[in-house]
C-alpha cells in the first residue's frame, strides 16, 4: 500500500480506473492509497514524472505491463548498439529503438516522455557514474542528438511467475531483486564489450518447472533462465553482496535461479567510454502500457523440462520435452537384453539423460575402455568397448570438447594404432589423446585428474568408463566367468574414487553385465540377478550408470543423445546463456560425427586386424559379445539413428 499527494496532476479520472485505489478531497489536493500493483501505467508515468512516488524500485508495480531498461546513447553509437543487442538478444531483447531527439515512444507507450517517466535515472561521463538523476531536463540539448533503447525487464514476467504459484522473495521481502555481475562474456560490437549480468530469485525446488515454464515463452521478458544452482559456476562468489539490487534473502529449499538481465547494457554503456550517456537507474524501469500478453513470445510450442546434473556443486540443465522423449526412447532400446543375461534389472531411468546432459556442458572429458577378458590371446583386449568409446569422442570432438582417452600402458600401442585407423578410415576427424594412469603415490589420481592436485582446477569435467574393467569389493576385476583378470588391469578406478572428491567432475559408467567401472552404483542388482554377480560385482560408483544390453550400444546412445541435446532450441540457448547466435549453423558437422552402420562396420573390421576378438566366443570375427554385427549390431545403430535423423 501507498499514500501521496496530487495537486495539479491531471490524473484523476485515470486513478479511477485502477478499482482498489480510494480517493478522498483534502484541502485543495487529493490523497489516495491504494496497492501499486494495480496502478495502470500512465498513472505510474505520470507519478513519476511529477516525482510523487517515494520508493525504490518499479518491480510489482502496474502489475500484467511490460517495463523496460533504458539505455540513452550519442546517435553515431547507435547502429552499433543495436548491433550488439541483436547479439546478445537474452539480456539485451529490443523493445523499440528512437530516433534521434524522439522523446516518445508510440508503440510502447501513449503520452509519455523518456526524459521524465523513469524513477531514477545514472548519468555516465566517458565510462564513469558521475551521478543518479530523477529527471534529464537539464540535458534536454544533449539529448537532441542522442537515441534512446528500450530493452525488455524481468519484472514484466512477475505475474506471470505468480500466476502459476512460484514464490517472489523480493516481493515478499519488500526490496529490489538481486543483480550480478557474472564472468561469462557477451559477443562484443565494436566498442560494445562487457560480461553479462544476472536477476537471482530464490525459487523453490518443486517450482523450478513451473518457473521455467512460466518464463521461457515470454522472450521480450528475457525468457526461461540462463542458469539454476550454484552461483560460482557464473563466477558469482557470494549471493549476500549483490552488484545492483539488493540482497534477497532464500528460504530453505530454495534454489538459486538466473535470468538474463537488461543491466547489461549498463556494462556495456561503461565500458564504452562514451562522452555522455545515460542509462535507468537499476530497478527504476520505464513502465509501457503493452501487456505481457501482447508481448513478442518464442513461436515454439516446445516445454521446457528441468534436471539435476549435479548436487556438488548444485547445477540444473534444461532441455525441450521433446529431446527428453527422444533420449529416453534411446535408453529403452538400448537397454534390450539379447544375451538374457539380466541386465533389465539393472537399469535406472533417465541415467543416459543426465549423463548427456552434463557431458553438454562439459569442456573436457576424460573416456577410458579396455575389458582384457581374453587372457589367454594377446592381446587379451575383446571389441566390445572401444567402438563406444569411439563413437562417443567423435560426437564430443565435433561440439568442441577436449577429449582424452586413459586405457592400460600394456595397451597403449594398440590404441594408437586404432584411433590413427579409425582417423584415416573418417571414423573420426582427429586423433584423441592417449593417457596411461600408474600409482606411484597416495596422490597419484588427484594430480593426474587436477593441475598440481589443486581440487578447484580439474582437468577434466567429466569421466566416462565404457565396458572397462571395474574392481570388486576384494579388490581384484573378474571376467564374467569369475577369472581374476587383475594382473592385466592399471588402477584407472582410482581416478573414478577421487573424482568423487572434486567438486565439478562428474563420472559416468557403461555396461552391460555389473563388472564394469561404474557399475558399483547398481551392484546389490548385480549380485541379485547377474550369474556370479556376488563375486563379480563392481564394488566402484559412478554418478550416472547407463546399462545396455552391449556396452557399445550405450556409447552410440550417448553419441546421438549429444546430438539430440544440442540441435534442441531450448538446451541450446541454456548452455550458450542466451549470448550470441543459435548454434544450429553446425548441425551438419555434427550430424557427421554420428555413429553409422558403415564407420561401425570399418572400425570393427580394423579391430580384427588386430587381433581383437569377441568377448563372448573370442572369435576374430564380424561379431561383438557374440552377437553377429549384421542384423544385430547394425540393426541397433539403425535404430537409433531413425530417433534423430
Amino acid at each position: 500500500m501507498f499514500k501521496t499527494t496530487i495537486a495539479s496532476l491531471g490524473i484523476a479520472s485515470t486513478i479511477m480506473a485502477s478499482p482498489e485505489l480510494k480517493i478522498t478531497s483534502m484541502d485543495e489536493e487529493m490523497v489516495f492509497t491504494g496497492s501499486l500493483k494495480s496502478l495502470l501505467p500512465l498513472t505510474v508515468r505520470r507519478l513519476i514524472r511529477f516525482n510523487k512516488l517515494n520508493i525504490s524500485n518499479t518491480s510489482g508495480m502496474a502489475e500484467g505491463y511490460k517495463q523496460a531498461n533504458v539505455v540513452i546513447l550519442h546517435k553515431s553509437l547507435a547502429d552499433d548498439f543495436e548491433k550488439f543487442c541483436h547479439a546478445n538478444d537474452g539480456p539485451l531483447p529490443l523493445l523499440y529503438r528512437s530516433k534521434p531527439g524522439e522523446w516518445k515512444c508510440p508503440s510502447l507507450s501513449s503520452n509519455c516522455d523518456i526524459r521524465t517517466d523513469c524513477l531514477l535515472y545514472r548519468i555516465y561521463e566517458y565510462g564513469a557514474c558521475t551521478g543518479t538523476l530523477t529527471s534529464l531536463k537539464d540535458y534536454f540539448d544533449q539529448l537532441k542528438d542522442m537515441v534512446t533503447f528500450y530493452l525488455g525487464c524481468s519484472f514484466s514476467f512477475e505475474k506471470a511467475v505468480h500466476k502459476v504459484g512460484v514464490p517472489l522473495r523480493n516481493f515478499e521481502q519488500k526490496c529490489n531483486i538481486s543483480m550480478y555481475k557474472t564472468d561469462i562474456p557477451c559477443c562484443r560490437v565494436a566498442s560494445f564489450c562487457c560480461n553479462l549480468v544476472v536477476t537471482m530469485r530464490p525459487i523453490p525446488e518443486d517450482k523450478l518447472e513451473a518457473v521455467v515454464g512460466a518464463t521461457y515463452p515470454l522472450k521480450d521478458s528475457h525468457g526461461a533462465p540462463i542458469h539454476i544452482g550454484n552461483p560460482g559456476l557464473l563466477g558469482i562468489q557470494n549471493l549476500s553482496s549483490p552488484d545492483y539490487g539488493d540482497p534477497v534473502q532464500p528460504h530453505p529449499g530454495d534454489v538459486p535461479v538466473f535470468w538474463a538481465c537488461g543491466v547489461t547494457g549498463v556494462e556495456a554503456v561503461s565500458n564504452c567510454k562514451s562522452p555522455l550517456a545515460f542509462t535507468h537507474s537499476p530497478g527504476c524501469m520505464f513502465v509501457t502500457d503493452l501487456k505481457n500478453e501482447d508481448a513478442a513470445v518464442h513461436n515454439s510450442k516446445e516445454i521446457p523440462k528441468v534436471h539435476c546434473i549435479s548436487q556438488n556443486p548444485l547445477h540444473y540443465s534444461i532441455a525441450s520435452e521433446t529431446a527428453v522423449q527422444k533420449i529416453r526412447e534411446l535408453e529403452s532400446l538400448i537397454g534390450v537384453d539379447p544375451g538374457d543375461r539380466g541386465v533389465k534389472h539393472l537399469r535406472c531411468q533417465d541415467e543416459l539423460l543426465k549423463t548427456c546432459l552434463s557431458l553438454s556442458h562439459a569442456r573436457s572429458v576424460l573416456i577410458t575402455t579396455g575389458f582384457p577378458t581374453h587372457f589367454n590371446h594377446e592381446p587379451p583386449e575383446e571389441n566390445d568397448g572401444p567402438p563406444g568409446a569411439i563413437a562417443m569422442a567423435a560426437m564430443l570432438q565435433s561440439l568442441e570438447k577436449h577429449v582424452v582417452i586413459v586405457t592400460d600402458q600394456r595397451a597403449m600401442n594398440l590404441n594408437k594404432k586404432i584411433i590413427e585407423d579409425a582417423v584415416q578410415q573418417g571414423v573420426l576427424k582427429t586423433p584423441v589423446p592417449l593417457l596411461s594412469y600408474q600409482r606411484d603415490a597416495a596422490e597419484s589420481a588427484l594430480m593426474f585428474l587436477c593441475e598440481n592436485g589443486n581440487l578447484e582446477r580439474p582437468r577434466f569435467d567429466h569421466l566416462i568408463a565404457i565396458e572397462r574393467a571395474g574392481m570388486a569389493a576384494d579388490g581384484n576385476y573378474y571376467n564374467a566367468r569369475k577369472v581374476n583378470i587383475k594382473h592385466l588391469v592399471d588402477p584407472i578406478d582410482e581416478l573414478f574414487l577421487a573424482a568423487h572428491t572434486i567438486p565439478g567432475v562428474t563420472t559416468t559408467g557403461i555396461g552391460d553385465g555389473g563388472n564394469e567401472l561404474g557399475m558399483g552404483k547398481v551392484k546389490e542388482a548385480v549380485r541379485k540377478h547377474i550369474k556370479n554377480g556376488d563375486v563379480i560385482a563392481c564394488d566402484v560408483e559412478a554418478d550416472f550408470a547407463i546399462v545396455a544390453g552391449v556396452s557399445n550400444w550405450g556409447g552410440y546412445a550417448v553419441a546421438c543423445a549429444l546430438y539430440i541435446l544440442n540441435t534442441c532450441e531450448i538446451h541450446d540457448r541454456y548452455l550458450r546463456k542466451a549470448i550470441g547466435f543459435p548454434r544450429l549453423s553446425k548441425k551438419a558437422n555434427w550430424a557427421s560425427a554420428l555413429p553409422s552402420i558403415t564407420k561401425e562396420e570399418k572400425l570393427l573390421r580394423t579391430l580384427i586386424q588386430h587381433g581383437v576378438r569377441s568377448g563372448v566366443t573370442a572369435n576374430l570375427e564380424m561379431e561383438v559379445d557374440g552377437l553377429p554385427f549384421y542384423n544385430i549390431h547394425s540393426l541397433m545403430i539403425e535404430k537409433l539413428l531413425e530417433q534423430i535423423l
